[in-house]
This record gives structure tokens, sequence and C-alpha cells, in this order.
């Protein structure tokens, strides 16, 4: 099953990198316990592949015990950079999430719900959202077909 998001301008994110309260739930989310945004994150980014909870998990574990979970992040900010052509590069990405982290997640956050996610839902609820409105098989035409 494959979910697409909406497509935006090409190369560029739809938010800037400091917008990370225009969201205010995202936001307070992120600032007290961004291991949950990261999870989301990385859940959609992973196509279902990793869960919420097994991502977040790691994340907490890799911050808590190296304080490297940055790198972890970083990891998924090129990885969905990559699979929408944004611009960017690693260094770039690693500089963000170490000096920045919480901005990065919330901008990765915001990224995903403007191409049309509800990244709390998780990728199986957005999949099941998105096929809730089609109708399986060919429509049926009454009477037949006429000239």
């Amino acid at each position: 099953m494959e979910v697409k998001g909406k497509p935006q301008a090409e190369g560029e994110w739809s938010t800037g990198f400091c917008d990370s309260c225009s969201d205010c739930s995202s936001c307070c989310m992120t600032c007290w316990c961004p291991c949950v945004t990261f999870g989301r994150i990385a859940e959609i980014i992973d196509k279902g592949s990793t869960s919420c909870c097994e991502a977040g998990a790691l994340y907490m574990l890799l911050t808590w015990f190296t304080g490297c979970g940055f790198i972890y992040s970083c990891h998924y900010r090129t990885k969905m950079r990559k699979q929408y052509n944004l611009k960017g590069s690693e260094c770039g990405d690693c500089f963000k999430n170490f000096f920045c982290e919480r901005s990065a997640l919330t901008q990765a956050y915001r990224e995903l719900t403007n191409r049309g996610f509800d990244v709390a839902l998780g990728w199986q609820g957005n999949a099941e959202r998105q096929n809730a409105g089609v109708a399986m098989g060919a429509p049926v035409v009454q009477g037949g077909m006429m000239r």
C-alpha cells in the first residue's frame, strides 16, 4: 500500500526552520517530549516499517545514555529530505539537529503535515484515511451503455 503526500514546490521546505511555534501543539509536544515527535516522524518516513514507539524509544535511550540522539534524528532528516527532494545537505542536517534539535524536529513534523499527513495517526492511520473514500471496482451504469 502506497500513501503519498501532496507535492510541494520541488526543492523547497514548506515552512522555515525557525517557524517552530506556528503550530502550538507540535511545538509543545516537541519541547516536552521530543521522543514522541521523532517517533511519529520516523514512522511516516519509513512508511510504517518502523513503529513510532520503537523509533521514539531508541531516540530517547540514545539521548539519555550517550547524548547523541541527534545523530539518529539527523539520519531521518536526511532521509526525509532525499525522499521529498528538499534543499539541504547531510552536513547541514547534522548541524541543525545538533544545535537546534527541537526546531529541526518541528520543521520535519510540519513538512509532513503540509504534505497531507496527519502525523499523529501514524502510517497505517494515514493509509486507512486515504483509502476510506476509494470505491472498490468500476461504477455500475444503470440501463447499460447507449449511443
